[in-house]
């Protein structure tokens, strides 16, 4: 059988996942931003920033500079391959051959699969259509090799399908740069003139070796077919579920106890002997007049402890109801994680966020006020103070930077700084009075300002001096003045001290 290949080229993967998450940014133009080298550059930009000038690998300045209204989101390390695994995986229902290219396609081998949608242009039409009516930006190509459907895909003019054993006159006028060549390569070509791929496919090989290298004729054969190209399929994950039919439909709150405690039993014997524990799980319960119901529970960490998991189902049971009764129940672990084996010490120290006890007791409130109430907060690279913090739910996630100690901070800060009435007598000097939801306070103590100027790269306008000033009851507010003192500035309160 002759081998066939389909690329899938995802050209705006990030924005249009952000897009997808953020609908009213549609609209927007918009990038995503990191820093390399001491400069931000843009990492990748949508459609509508792309049509101002704005493209991967332009400093954040350049950009900003020639579209004023351009919006800059902080780039997600390794969000590609994530974006990309999922769907992925999704692609197995056409062929059981997956694998993911970085940054930003997907690689089929659909030798075989075709023909069940009549040919491979309906095979590549229902494909596309259906990432594309996910939001996702797709366009696909298919050939004998994976070098000439990847070529096709990213850089082809011509029809999406190169026949077979035609790749070789699909390749010759493309650029070099469709052959996955190396940069320095891609220069070398450029100072040669050989802007096509036609223009060096004839030259002899010990001519192309010599200028060029091995990697280069390595690629080249790829597209042509010559040499083969390997893959490493995505392997779908595991699905952890267990079964529990019925001889007699159940109906009773203990007899479905004792169905959740089986099944549990069953589900964290395997996930004990794997070194997995259980963040996500549903309770799918099949009634015999044909409709079913369920219960879903999430935990902070990954547990395959049978007590804690059963406590949580326990506080499902109460949505669960059985009608005429229940036939079958399942048990299926949505959300899995590796777990580390509990290494036991003679002298304990404090457990912190790694204690079993609080993840346990975290869980036990969501089952009551929903998940969705309990979070943690954690330190980020912002100057503005509002930005400075993000919020998350995970015990186990770490901070990637440190809390600012250098400076006073509230304890409460307020989500947005709200305006005071103030009465300053000198320039660059703390209020001496001023009046927050109408009470008045006379300031005894102050220290400051401490100015923080406004992030650049995020939105335009004033910087704010701050002051941690204390009243005449001993009360302590963070205060800052929006602007220089000459404009007849804003004064706002962002903060409550202890």
């Amino acid at each position: 059988m002759q081998k066939r290949y389909m690329v899938i080229w995802f050209r705006h993967l990030a924005t249009d996942w952000l897009t997808l998450r953020k609908p009213e940014m549609k609209d927007v133009p918009f990038a995503f931003i990191a820093t390399e080298r001491n400069r931000i550059i843009i990492t990748a930009a949508n459609p509508i920033a792309e049509a101002r000038g704005v493209y991967r690998g332009m400093t954040a300045a350049d950009a900003k500079a020639i579209t004023t209204n351009l919006q800059v989101v902080d780039h997600l390390p390794g969000k590609e391959a994530k974006l990309l695994r999922q769907l992925g995986l999704w692609c197995i229902r056409y062929t059981p051959i997956v694998a993911v290219d970085l940054p930003d396609s997907l690689i089929l081998d659909i030798s075989g699969c075709a023909h069940l949608w009549s040919s491979e242009r309906g095979y590549l039409k229902e494909i596309v259509n259906k990432l594309r009516s996910s939001g996702y930006d797709a366009r696909a190509a298919i050939a004998d090799t994976i070098g000439a459907a990847w070529a096709n895909s990213h850089y082809g003019k011509t029809t999406p399908i190169i026949a077979s054993g035609t790749q070789a006159n699909a390749l010759l006028n493309l650029p070099p740069i469709a052959l996955r060549l190396e940069g320095n390569v891609l220069q070398k070509l450029q100072k040669l003139g050989l802007v096509t791929i036609k223009s060096f496919m004839q030259m002899p090989r010990t001519v192309l070796r010599r200028r060029f290298g091995e990697g280069f004729l390595l690629r080249l054969a790829q597209a042509l077919g010559v040499e083969d190209e390997h893959l490493t399929p995505l392997v779908p994950p595991v699905p952890y579920t267990e079964r529990l039919p019925c001889l007699e439909p159940v109906r009773t709150v203990k007899a479905i106890e004792i169905a959740i405690s089986k099944l549990l039993e069953g589900l964290c014997t395997r996930l004990q002997s794997e070194g997995k524990g259980v963040r996500k799980a549903i309770l799918k319960c099949y009634r015999i007049d044909g409709k079913m119901v369920q219960g879903k529970i999430s935990t902070n960490r990954g547990s395959h402890s049978v007590s804690h998991l059963f406590k949580l189902f326990e506080l499902q049971i109460s949505k669960i109801e059985p009608a005429l009764g229940i036939e079958l129940f399942l048990l299926e672990a949505s959300k899995v994680e590796d777990i580390d084996l509990v290494q036991e010490k003679l002298w304990a120290g404090k457990p912190g966020l790694q204690d079993n006890a609080l993840a346990e007791l975290l869980d036990k409130l969501a089952g009551k006020i929903g998940g969705k109430a309990i979070y943690r907060y954690l330190p980020s690279e912002h100057y503005w103070p509002e930005r400075s913090v993000k919020q998350t739910s995970s015990l186990s996630d770490v901070p990637t930077t440190r809390w600012r100690t250098d400076r006073p901070r509230p304890l409460r800060l307020l989500q947005r700084p709200e305006p005071v009435e103030v009465m300053a007598l000198l320039p660059d000097y703390p209020p001496k009075v001023f009046t927050y939801k109408g009470k008045r306070h006379v300031v005894e103590k102050a220290d400051g300002p401490e100015r923080i100027e406004r992030e650049w790269w995020q939105d335009k306008g004033l910087h704010r001096d701050y002051y941690a000033v204390e009243d005449a009851d001993g009360q302590r507010y963070w205060l800052f003045r929006s602007g220089h003192y000459d404009n007849e500035p804003q004064w706002y309160l962002h903060g409550f001290f202890a």
